[in-house]
């Protein structure tokens, strides 16, 4: 566009009716705001201003050029500020850790594809939290503890759980059960035992396992059983892809634990288009995480 320049200065001009409070503002000299002024006036055929003793007012074509500047300066600044929160929009977020590492980051670049230039940063944490602080603004749990904090929830699945190992391992033990090793997380010290009462029925009631093995934290439960190193009690989305790679089976099916993957916030915030965008991606990919008809309730 022609003479863009000068129609900046005459637009900062404008707003301050003085030359050179417009020289100050743009750090130019008060010629040069006049001098831009006399180039344009030139360029429309138009007089924009008048003195007035020793100030300087705008007439009627000057007002009316004023109008558009103002809208077309004004939009330019919300585009500047827009292509600024597209480039640099990010968006931290607290999972639980196996959660994280065995569900969220392999999804992340289907994320991505539809939002291209977002940065969404996660960090690992389970339990109560407190957004806001560290920059966080969502948290993605399981519902087995009590908030302190009077987040929004939004329910996002229910969780399935059951006994999952490799399939070597159980051809091995599937003809004595007695012989099956059961691996423990100390993050879920009981979550055997709530399978048992959750499914109303014990499965390994008529067993005793003669080996049981305790690892620090789930993550590594899971891998261990992925491994063939024994049998884990698995969350239906921390080991839907193994189970669809063949890296785990789940001989006694899937049932419903109770508890539901919840995600935490401090408001539905719809003014923050990255942040509504994750929330619906996560709620429908989440959504799916829910067991085939064929895996459901098979140790009956």
């Amino acid at each position: 566009m022609r003479h863009l320049k000068a129609f900046h200065i005459f637009h900062v001009a404008a707003s301050s009716l003085s030359y050179s409070e417009a020289a100050d503002k743009l750090c130019i000299t008060h010629g040069a705001v006049s001098k831009q002024i006399k180039i344009l006036e030139a360029y429309l055929g138009q007089s924009l201003y008048y003195r007035q003793g020793r100030h300087v007012c705008l007439t009627r074509e000057g007002e009316l050029l004023k109008g558009y500047t103002d809208q077309a300066f004004l939009a330019l600044s919300a585009g500047i500020d827009k292509l600024s929160q597209i480039q640099h929009a990010c968006l931290e977020i607290s999972c639980e850790p196996t959660l994280t590492m065995r569900w969220l980051m392999p999804r992340l670049s289907d994320f991505y594809q539809d939002n291209p230039n977002s940065d969404v940063r996660l960090s690992t944490a389970g339990g109560p939290v407190r957004l806001g602080t560290n920059g966080i603004s969502l948290a993605i749990r399981r519902n087995d503890f009590v908030s302190l904090n009077d987040h929004h929830i939004t329910e996002l699945v229910d969780e399935w759980v059951g006994p999952v190992c490799s399939a070597d391992h159980w051809n091995k033990i599937k003809d004595d059960l007695s012989q099956m090793k059961i691996l423990h997380s100390q993050t879920r010290p009981d979550a055997w035992a709530d399978w048992n009462k959750q499914a109303g029925m014990n499965a390994l009631h008529q067993s005793s396992p003669r080996a049981q093995q305790s690892f620090a934290h789930f993550y590594f439960c899971l891998q261990a059983a992925a491994d063939g190193l024994g049998v884990a009690m698995g969350s239906y989305p921390l080991v839907v892809d193994d189970i669809n790679r063949g890296k785990l089976i789940a001989p006694f099916g899937f049932s419903k634990s109770g508890k539901r993957y919840i995600l935490l916030s401090q408001e539905l915030n719809n003014d923050d288009p990255l942040e509504s965008s994750f929330i619906d991606w996560l709620q429908k990919n989440l959504a799916l995480c829910i067991p085939d008809t064929r895996l459901i309730d098979r140790k009956k």
